[in-house]
């Protein structure tokens, strides 16, 4: 398979750059000389809630999350998007999600847009120094060949490549493994309404095509009902192969699970054990790959040489069951709840275990930190966002390498933090710059009401007027509403296909080896 480099991936400019990257390294490196460079172990959750696992006050069970905290840090002021595939894009490019993909929602099943070829991703970033990359669950940054995985610096994929309810309410995946499916003579009227609201981001609603389970470039599997309980256990045992086959050299395995987005499918061994329902359920089965995973890397004496970082990609959805306690707000919102996610970094006898960090940071913040704990250089000519963590993970935790952060959702900027203050632009309905009636901005101190309570701002003109000023600098780079000059452009194809069509038929040249569903 091929790995299609994109436009900032010259062999000979990285030749350069190299001597320059090494040298800045060695301020912070823990690899000393002749030792191996170490690896990288993501484990990203879809809509896990802020206090759906056990080290952040959930009673779900979830004992191994509990040994990473005690053993690791958690980070409690740590950023994502509001929703999938922004908070993603953000995530593999260091980027804020608007310079990348300015979308203004997710992307769909046959979308003609995605991550563009040329952004450079975590995966094409340590591929320059060595590492064997890998990416094992939901992608969500486009299903046509030029957005897949294996276009984007990663030499394995095996997963579905967007959400598991973006397809057909016969399969089940508009409905939990509970309820009933929807009646036919529904479904007709549905799918129709559904085709209308169809455009560049994908096929919306009841009118989405099959789900595909994909190996590489190719699907090897339909995911119904029945399919939908065994990928959590599938990504997992992908994972393990891979740590073992790579356990000689440096990897970067990217593990962004499906669960526990809806519809909730926890398998049978989980099903009904957790105090907190179907989604409670599927919180303690990650806690079960993320035990699978770390007892690995400590059988194959690896724990001290791999870094495993494990966060959500948005704040969990109240509507199925998660819990954002002591954040206000839901998925999909900028309010904390929606945005804010409970993080953990662990790497034995690197980060101490047993401590917190309330420092900002951010899914932009991997890949640099990544580039600077693997020697690798950062691309030339592309602006980035993120920062390197590496001093509140490996030194003082108070120290914030990051003073402030932008909530954008989509398009719009709605909110601004800087240090322990953050000021929502407009809490009415329409973005900054279209606010009606006598809606006003509204100030929170986040170090004294984490659940945005009490509106402040009164009290403080001089720090409301700051913010203000903040946000107005987007104006000549990320724009508050609407794509602004800083913004890239996306990916596009013409004619985008589905994977599998309505019929069930796979699309030309990309049928693959069926695999065997546990």
């Amino acid at each position: 398979m091929k790995t299609i480099r994109p436009a900032w991936f010259r062999p000979q400019l990285l030749l350069l750059l190299a001597p320059l990257a090494f040298s800045s390294f060695a301020i912070c490196a823990p690899a000393q000389a002749g030792e191996r460079l170490p690896n990288f172990v993501l484990i990203n959750i879809d809509d896990l809630g802020y206090a759906d696992i056990g080290p952040y006050g959930s009673n779900n069970n979830t004992p191994n999350l509990d040994r990473m905290a005690r053993e690791g840090r958690k980070l409690t002021s740590h950023y994502a998007a509001p929703v999938c595939s922004p908070s993603r894009a953000s995530l593999l490019t260091g980027c804020y999600a608007k310079r990348v993909l300015p979308t203004p929602h997710v992307l769909f099943p046959v979308s003609a847009v995605g991550l563009h070829p040329d952004e450079a991703t975590i995966a094409e970033v340590l591929k320059q120094v060595g590492y064997a990359t890998a990416c094992f669950g939901k992608w969500h940054l486009g299903d046509q060949p030029e957005f897949l995985p294996t276009s984007q610096g990663f030499d394995e994929y095996f997963g579905i490549p967007y959400s598991n309810d973006m397809g057909p309410a016969a399969d089940g995946s508009k409905s939990n493994p509970d309820k009933p499916l929807p009646n036919p003579a529904d479904l007709e009227k549905r799918i129709a309404q559904g085709r209308l609201q169809s455009d560049e981001a994908g096929i919306r609603g009841y009118a989405q095509p099959p789900l595909p389970l994909m190996e590489n470039e190719k699907v090897v599997g339909r995911v119904r009902a029945e399919e939908q309980f065994a990928v959590t256990r599938l990504y997992t045992e992908r994972s393990l192969k891979f740590i073992r086959q790579h356990q000689d050299e440096p990897f970067f395995l990217y593990l962004p699970h499906t669960a526990v987005h809806f519809p909730l499918y926890p398998s049978e061994t989980f099903r009904g054990k957790s105090p907190n329902g179907l989604i409670g359920d599927w919180a303690e089965e990650v806690d079960w790959s993320v035990g699978q995973i770390l007892e690995t890397l400590r059988s194959l004496k690896l724990d001290r040489h791999t870094l495993v970082i494990f966060t959500s990609d948005n704040g969990g959805a109240l509507n199925h069951g998660s819990n954002n306690r002591p954040l206000r707000g839901s998925k999909g919102q900028t309010f904390e709840g929606g945005i804010r996610t409970c993080t953990i970094a662990w790497w034995p006898e690197t980060i101490p275990g047993g401590t917190s960090t309330a420092a900002i940071s951010s899914m932009m913040d991997i890949l640099p930190t990544f580039a600077k704990l693997a020697q690798a250089p950062l691309p030339p000519s592309r602006h980035l966002d993120g920062v390197d963590l590496t001093p509140i993970l490996l030194g003082d935790p108070a120290t914030p390498p990051r003073e402030q952060f932008l909530y954008y959702r989509g398009l719009n900027l709605e909110a601004v933090r800087s240090g322990p203050w953050k000021l929502h632009l407009s809490l009415a309905d329409g973005p900054v710059g279209q606010r009606k009636g006598t809606a006003r901005p509204q100030l929170f101190h986040l170090g004294e009401d984490i659940g945005e309570t009490r509106d402040v701002s009164a009290d403080h003109p001089d720090i409301v007027a700051r913010l203000q000023a903040l946000a107005e600098t987007q104006h000549a780079d990320l724009g508050l509403t609407g794509v602004g000059p800083g913004c890239r452009p996306l990916g596009r194809v013409q004619k985008p296909l589905p994977l599998i069509d309505d019929k069930g038929t796979v699309r030309p040249g990309a049928a693959g080896t069926q695999v065997e569903f546990p």
